[in-house]
């Protein structure tokens, strides 16, 4: 008896593990059916490893694609669902280590540099992907068929066809039980308990579980909601793109690797990764819609396919807002390694700080529009303070201004950052002119901005260098490399990375004539 307990313990433990499985697969492929708009295409061009230059070239067929997303989605369901209620347990199984198997080699964590900050998500030769490989390699081992409708249906199955291929002698009995069949069910399927029925049925309150949770998560939502848009102020909806054959340049197509500078300890690309577009803070004069718009397009899988591509393509760093840690650490637990510079924007610009340095920040700086406002209260202290605190936690500590006033008077007060934050523009687009209530001109006196950052010796990220889109970038990059910028912070869409760093790289490699010594 002890021997007994002791295996149907085994048994429900073994098919715990294959329902939690079950359930992770079963949600990520519910994500992905459920966001229309997503595509494996940025996962794919932005592979890393031995094998990444078979995954880009399959990125880049749009054909293909299609094909890997929908074999991608209907595996992850079907295997999960199998897991789940322990049906087709080991074909499931199987099917989820062939798929866990082309994500660990898509992104082998092999020797790469350790992501800033503690935060968990540091891999080496073993990661998730691989730790759930093996696990299911135990399901297929041990697929604990006493928790699963398999059971049930093997059992009936088997028991029509023996009845079927032998006949019964004429002196055998009749269960009760068993109603329509001319023989009593095989010895070796052994009989079922109202236990054993229970016990077979053990995924479906895991299912309604499951159920449960995702409504509570994402809402009710109708058909024409998910797929038009619609619904309640504050959700996201992905609508499938108008223009399926939307084409964009291919990471194949990269014509080099971007240059690297050091701002404290850190080496960062001459072009950084800008993260307005992908919080949602776009600047877009009187288009209103645009900051609900891009929200939209960026949900989760679109963020993490852009950090991907930039990464692929040598850009190393984003510089964004705190409130975009959760995501930023969540890629990172996914293998991701971009490096996050904070603005610390908020009210509370040292809270802001903390929260930062705590979510693995690679270096801060109090935002532009926050240092300005410090320095028109004539707050100095704080400023003080703020680079204080940064410094105290091993981090590099930047300053950034709007307003060329702000950096002259840190620097007239003797604050001395590890780099600057300016922004940088033309003012020759039309709707330059100075109205700053319309949101349109972030770089008042450029001529004058680039004279007085010459005489600085810290390195200096210029922003706002396309003035939110109204300069050509193949101008802005070199507009701002010439006058002195020594990083150019930039906002991309995903579609978008490959065809800027060429840019970028064309400015570069061909020589930039710059008054100001690069100081990074």
């Amino acid at each position: 008896m002890p021997q007994r307990n002791e295996g149907v313990w085994r048994d429900a433990v073994m098919a715990l593990l294959r329902i939690v499985i079950g359930w992770h697969f079963f949600y990520e492929g519910w994500a992905k059916l459920l966001h229309a708009g997503w595509s494996s295409a940025g996962y794919l061009k932005a592979s890393t490893g031995p094998f990444g230059g078979a995954f880009q070239w399959l990125g880049s067929q749009t054909g293909l694609v299609l094909v890997v997303d929908q074999i991608n989605i209907w595996v992850l369901l079907l295997a999960g669902l199998g897991l789940m209620l322990g049906v087709f347990v080991k074909p499931s199984a199987i099917s989820g280590m062939v798929l866990l198997s082309l994500y660990y080699l898509a992104y082998p964590p092999l020797f790469e540099p350790l992501v800033s900050g503690v935060n968990e998500g540091n891999y080496l030769v073993v990661n998730k992907n691989l730790v759930e490989l093996f696990a299911l390699a135990a399901v297929v081992a041990y697929p604990a068929a006493l928790f699963g409708l398999e059971r049930i249906l093997f059992r009936r199955s088997t028991a029509a066809a023996e009845v079927a291929e032998t006949p019964a002698p004429a002196e055998a009995p009749v269960p009760a039980a068993v109603r329509g069949l001319d023989r009593p069910l095989p010895a070796y399927l052994g009989p079922m308990s109202r236990r054993g029925m229970f016990a077979s049925m053990a995924g479906l309150p895991f299912v309604g579980g499951f159920a449960l949770a995702f409504l509570k998560k994402h809402g009710w939502k109708s058909f024409e909601e998910v797929h038009l848009g619609g619904g309640r102020r504050g959700d996201t909806y992905v609508a499938s793109a108008t223009m399926k054959t939307f084409q964009f340049t291919s990471r194949n197509e990269l014509r080099g690797k971007l240059p690297y500078g050091k701002i404290g300890n850190l080496n960062i690309s001459r072009m950084i990764l800008g993260g307005n577009l992908i919080g949602g803070w776009a600047h877009a004069r009187d288009l209103i819609y645009v900051s609900k718009l891009v929200r939209a397009y960026h949900h989760r899988d679109k963020i993490f396919q852009t950090f991907a591509m930039s990464e692929s393509c040598g850009v190393n760093t984003i510089i964004t807002n705190p409130l975009l840690c959760g995501v930023i650490n969540d890629y990172w637990r996914n293998g991701g390694r971009i490096q996050f510079i904070s603005d610390c924007g908020g009210k509370d610009v040292l809270q802001m700080i903390q929260k930062s340095i705590d979510q693995g920040a690679s270096a801060c700086y109090i935002q532009g529009g926050v240092a300005d406002r410090l320095v028109e209260e004539r707050k100095f202290d704080t400023i003080a303070r703020a680079l204080e605190l940064i410094r105290k936690n091993g981090l590099p500590a930047g300053i950034g201004g709007h307003k060329l006033n702000t950096i002259r008077t840190a620097v007239e007060l003797g604050l001395t950052p590890d780099f600057w934050m300016k922004t940088l523009h033309k003012v020759d687009y039309w709707s330059a002119a100075p109205q700053p209530e319309n949101d349109n001109r972030w770089c008042e006196d450029p001529a004058e901005t680039a004279a007085y950052m010459k005489s600085l010796a810290q390195p200096w990220i210029a922003f706002k260098i396309l003035a939110a889109g109204a300069i050509e970038p193949k101008v802005a990059f070199r507009w701002a490399f010439e006058n002195g910028a020594d990083f150019i912070c930039v906002g991309m869409y995903d579609f978008q990375i490959v065809d800027d760093v060429n840019l970028a790289l064309n400015v570069l490699n061909a020589g930039v004539v710059r008054a100001r010594p690069w100081c990074a």
